[in-house]
């Protein structure tokens, strides 16, 4: 029997070194029988998103050595960006593909907290499947970022799970979890109508009337001279990337709004996915890799026709 498939989706506050990218990418590759399937990184977010697969002692191994990088090269106190975030390593979600299950990723969701405690002095944020307290939700713990979080995680509310009630000086904490597939999907538009953006974010989200299950916030993006709205799509079967894409093009044409473009972050498995999503999403690129197949991922890392027992 094969064993369960778990991605890993960590999020590193980075995205403009690309010497810092590519040394977390090579920590993730050191690991035996893990899959570095995608790496996506944004300037302005000042953020990256990589995005990772094997069985769950390899990945959680995977995830520390990223970590542990990430602490040596990242130093919030110098870091900015249009994303929210508390940590060098903001957040370290544990994902089931296949017919893995939910215990499956966070029991070495929860190991791995406790090891980042251990080893590397983080305070450690357990949410989703691998916590106990629900109120624990991303959007609260990255409230005020990494620069409020100094001051309120003596709070007895605001204890981290695992690890010292005060800040690492330059890693800040971590948020480790374990949870559904969630698929990131943006909405770049042309021109730097922030207010534009927002209005059309607050149209989209769940929380203000608008799609069910979709995150949306509006960033500036300066580097490209456009806004966008970054969306978390946290059940693409209620809300598929193409249904939330029309929906921001609506809302952006009656506000006199164009759309640039969409832009996949991850992987999102093929049936959220519309038959041409390049053209139906206006993508930029969409790799292979970025497509997640469980069964074709398993047969290449544990099946006997892997490459490195071919070469037996």
């Amino acid at each position: 029997m094969l064993p369960p498939l778990i991605e890993c989706v960590p999020n590193f506050s980075e995205g403009r070194r690309p010497a810092v990218l590519e040394a977390l990418a090579a920590s993730v590759r050191s690991v035996p029988g893990v899959r570095l399937l995608d790496v996506s990184s944004d300037p302005d977010h000042n953020r990256a998103v990589y995005t990772f697969a094997g069985a769950g002692d390899a990945v959680l191994e995977a995830a520390f050595r990223s970590a542990a990088v990430a602490l040596e090269l990242i130093d919030l106190r110098a870091h900015e960006g249009v994303h929210p975030r508390i940590g060098a390593v903001d957040v370290i979600p544990f994902v089931p593909l296949g017919g893995a299950t939910m215990a499956a990723c966070a029991t070495p969701a929860r190991r791995l907290g406790e090891r980042l405690a251990a080893q590397l002095g983080l305070p450690v944020y357990l949410y989703g499947q691998a916590g106990a307290d629900p109120a624990r939700v991303l959007a609260v713990l990255r409230r005020g970022g990494f620069e409020a979080l100094q001051a309120e995680i003596t709070r007895p509310a605001r204890h981290p799970d695992y690890g010292p009630a005060r800040v690492h000086p330059t890693g800040g904490a971590v948020a480790v979890g374990a949870r559904e597939i969630l698929i990131a999907f943006n909405v770049n538009l042309e021109g730097r109508d922030l207010a534009a953006a927002r209005a059309i974010a607050s149209a989209v989200r769940n929380s203000s009337g608008g799609l069910p299950a979709v995150q949306a916030m509006a960033v500036p993006l300066a580097s490209r001279g456009c806004v966008q709205v970054s969306m978390n799509l946290q059940d693409y079967r209620r809300t598929p990337p193409l249904v939330a894409f029309q929906r921001v093009e609506a809302e952006a044409a009656r506000r006199g709004v164009a759309v640039l473009g969409g832009e996949l972050i991850g992987c999102a498995p093929p049936d959220a996915l519309p038959p041409d999503p390049v053209a139906a999403l206006r993508l930029r690129s969409l790799r292979s890799e970025q497509i997640l197949d469980p069964a074709r991922l398993a047969r290449d890392l544990f099946g006997p026709d892997r490459p490195e027992d071919r070469a037996r």
